[in-house]
């Protein structure tokens, strides 16, 4: 909720600043597939790092004739997000996995749409390489993979008193090293092309690109 927040500070209720920020990432993610997937349908969704399933549903509410897979690293929030979701009645229920993003387990080539909302600047740039090479190999060609989080950018942040900057650094040990990292270059590295950066919101950036044939 406060992610949503701070971001539309003026929005008159978390509802709305979720649908803003929300929106507009989900909107972004369906604009680059329809342009660069060749006509491939979104029928698997991961989302890696899905804590207690907030990106994850609404991953499957933008596109609720796929099969969704929220993946994470804690078995305690899945069992939240697996609670939550108990009493939606979805066609396509969300399947919920406890692995590292780094290394799923999940077949290859076996996803159109890998997500990572908020997640890179909790981990240091090696976890960083490690979660898109592994979007990378269990993406299908022409796949999606779409990363959402603080922006560079961001006047908004870059204008934070140095008391809030320090205060937020308190509790992300690691984000100097997202801030450092050329995140786009990182997916050109692994072999993913497209890749358009685009301020979602005002303070943070979504991040799209595409597995080639």
């Amino acid at each position: 909720m406060s992610i949503a927040k701070r971001a539309i500070p003026d929005a008159t209720s978390i509802e709305e600043a979720n649908q803003i920020v929300r929106g507009n990432w989900l909107n972004v993610i369906e604009e680059h597939h329809l342009k660069y997937s060749g006509n491939c349908q979104v029928n698997d969704i991961l989302d890696i790092g899905c804590s207690v399933g907030v990106s994850t549903r609404y991953l499957a509410e933008k596109f609720p004739s796929a099969q969704a897979v929220g993946l994470d690293l804690s078995p305690y929030f899945l069992a939240v997000a697996a609670q939550k979701e108990q009493n939606l009645l979805r066609p396509n229920p969300v399947h919920w996995v406890h692995a590292n993003g780094e290394a799923t387990g999940l077949p290859s080539d076996s996803f159109d749409l890998v997500s990572l909302a908020y997640v890179c600047h909790e981990c240091p740039a090696r976890a960083i390489t490690g979660l898109v090479k592994e979007a990378f190999r269990v993406l299908r060609p022409g796949g999606t993979i779409a990363l959402t989080d603080n922006s560079p950018k961001s006047k908004v942040l870059q204008e934070l008193s140095p008391v809030l900057f320090t205060l937020m650094k308190s509790t992300e040990p690691f984000l100097d090293e997202y801030y450092m990292l050329d995140l786009e270059e990182t997916m050109r590295t692994v072999g993913i092309v497209n890749v358009c950066s685009i301020l979602t919101d005002p303070r943070h950036r979504t991040v799209t690109a595409t597995v080639p044939y």
